[in-house]
Formats: C-alpha cells, structure tokens, sequence
C-alpha cells in the first residue's frame, strides 16, 4: 500500500465512488462521516466491491477531541475533504447551518491536521465558486463571487486555504472545483442517494424513471440557452474520482511548495436539462414526465469549464459520455430503487 489517507464525508456519494478509485490507486483509507447524509450500507458495498474491510470511524468534523483521536491513531500523508452540506436550495433556507459546518468544520478540520504536522490537503470545491460566470468556459481565473449561502461556503473555505499557503510554505492545498456531478459506480452498487426529495437533476430524474417520484419540475424554461433551460457541465462521478487520484499523486510528485492550486474538475462540454432528460429517456427506456416551474432562487443560466489545467498539471481529462452517465445511474437506480434502504 502507498500512503494513508484520511477521507472525510467517505461515506458519500463521491467520497464512496473516490475511496474505490484511492484503493485502486494503492492507497490506504480511513473513513470518517457523520453520517447525516450518508449511510453504513455505503460503505459495506464499497467493502466488497473492493474486497477490503474499510477502517470507518463515525465523527463530525467539528469535534475536535474525536479528530485528535484519529490522527493519533493514524500516520496520515495527506486529506481529502468531502465532509460538506452540498444542497443550494437548503443552503438559502438555512444558510447558518451550512456555515457552522461547511466552514468552522473545515477550520477545526486544519488546526488539528496543523497539530499533526499533516498539511497535504485536498478540498472538495465547486463550480459555484464563479457565480454567474461572464465568460465561459470558466477557468481558473475567471471572478469569484456567490449567488447563495452553499456557493459562499465553499468560497470563504477557499479564501482561508489561500491565506494558510501565504503564511506557511508546508502547506500543500489542491481545491478540486467539480462542475456537476453525475452517475454511478458500472457494478450498480453504490451511486447517490439522497434523502428525502432529491435536490439535484440526475437523481431526480432517476426517481421519476423508476416510479418513485410521479414527474420532474424544470425551474425555468425562459434562460438565454439551446432550449430555454438551464446548461450545466455535468461529469461522471468516477471521471472525478480519478481526478482525486491524479490530485493526491500530484502532491506526492512535488519537491517544492505547492501553496494553494485551484483546479477545474468537468468535461468542458454544456449539456442543457432537457438534452439530459432527453438522453436518459433514451438510456432507460423510461417516460420521464416533467412540468416548467418558475427559476429557482441562486440558479443561473450556464456554467461549463475549461479543463485545460486539470490535463497539463495533473495529466487528467474526463473520459465518460452523458449517455455514460444516463445508463450507470439507470442501473443503480433500477438495481436499488429504495437507496440504500433495504
């Protein structure tokens, strides 16, 4: 085995689909969730699709104590930071919910990784950092600025890794910017299971194909796009799970500082709502109603990436189709219609 690493929110559904694609890698993992949106059943499945027993430790990234305990325990070379709320429309309701955790959490999380001299640090990051973008495809460089409090979560997080690089040159920081992510692990065996009413497109439309929820709501069919719908950057989730290998392996070649690096995870491509519901349809084999809504608060017209950086830095490019993403999401949700509930 390579180094170990510590995952946090592993347990969810792209730290699942990343703890497969680490072991692959050669890397040891250690797990630590709270559970809140994710589940044991996660992680057992990742257990045997790997054929490992997975060292999972069930703790919150804001107890401090408990984190102490683990890096006692452990000789760790670097974290991957999942451990996040992720959900817009939640984030506008309950935006100090999503600053308590996504950002006291992440503080608390680096003091104690400084404590142990661990400062190889990988954060899950989004898209939503850019807000409405003026120029697209967005790079790295492209203004930062929020439309909503889960957007400003991520953003104040980078901004406090950014300052960590200035003030200490052993602080190595990669901030993986996902674009939308979608799909599932080809066995059918772990993909995204949210709780209650789905907040994102792929599982939603899912949950209509497969009879669960009677038909999906588009918010807005009036944007300056292909078809009056939203355009959106969707990846698979196993092209980015490979993106947190090739970002962990980007560390363990450097010889010098890396500071604070930002980098585009998405396929460079838009796809509008309707060109997926339209693929999966196709996919499935499935009728998926749907009815126009009004625009949903925060929500903007289109965001896709420039991925340019992510291949000449880190030697990684998207590999995966939409109709990739369709079928391997069909088959997790038709092989598991209830989630991870029996």
């Amino acid at each position: 085995m390579k180094n170990k690493i510590l995952v946090t929110g592993g347990a969810g559904y792209i730290g699942t689909h990343t703890c497969i694609a680490l072991h692959q890698a050669g890397y040891d993992i250690v797990i630590y969730d709270n559970l809140s949106n994710s589940s044991r059943e996660a992680i057992n499945r990742v257990s045997q699709l790997i054929d490992v027993s997975i060292d999972f430790i069930e703790g919150d990234i804001r107890d401090a104590k408990r984190l102490r305990e683990v890096f006692e325990a452990h000789q760790f070379f670097g974290v991957i930071h999942f451990a996040g709320l992720k959900a817009v429309g939640e984030s506008v309701a309950k935006p100090l919910m999503y600053y308590n955790n996504n950002v006291s959490g992440t503080i608390n999380l680096l003091e104690v990784m400084a404590e142990y001299k661990v400062k190889k640090f990988v954060f899950s990051s989004s898209a939503t950092v850019y807000g409405d973008p003026e120029v697209l495809p967005i790079d790295e460089n492209s203004p930062r600025s929020c439309t909503n409090p889960y957007g400003q979560s991520k953003l104040t997080v980078e901004h406090i890794l950014e300052n960590l690089a200035v003030s200490d040159n052993d602080w190595n920081l990669i901030t993986l910017r996902y674009f939308n992510p979608v799909g599932a692990h080809p066995s059918g065996q772990i993909g995204e299971d949210p709780n209650d009413i789905p907040n994102n497109l792929m599982p939603y439309i899912s949950q209509v194909a497969v009879g669960k929820l009677a038909k999906l709501n588009i918010f807005g069919n009036d944007y300056p796009t292909v078809d009056g719908t939203g355009v959106r950057d969707f990846i698979h989730v196993t092209d980015l799970a490979a993106g947190h290998v090739a970002a962990l392996n980007y560390l363990e070649d450097q010889t010098s500082a890396v500071g604070f690096l930002p980098i585009n995870l998405g396929t460079g491509k838009g796809s509008s709502v309707l060109e997926l519901v339209t693929a999966f349809t196709k996919v499935s084999g499935q009728k998926i109603p749907y009815q126009f809504t009004d625009r949903r608060a925060g929500d903007i017209a289109s965001c896709y990436a420039s991925a340019d950086k992510a291949q000449s830095l880190l030697g990684w490019q998207a590999k995966l189709s939409i109709a990739d993403m369709c079928e391997d999401t069909w088959r997790w949700q038709s092989m598991n219609p209830n989630g991870y509930k029996a």
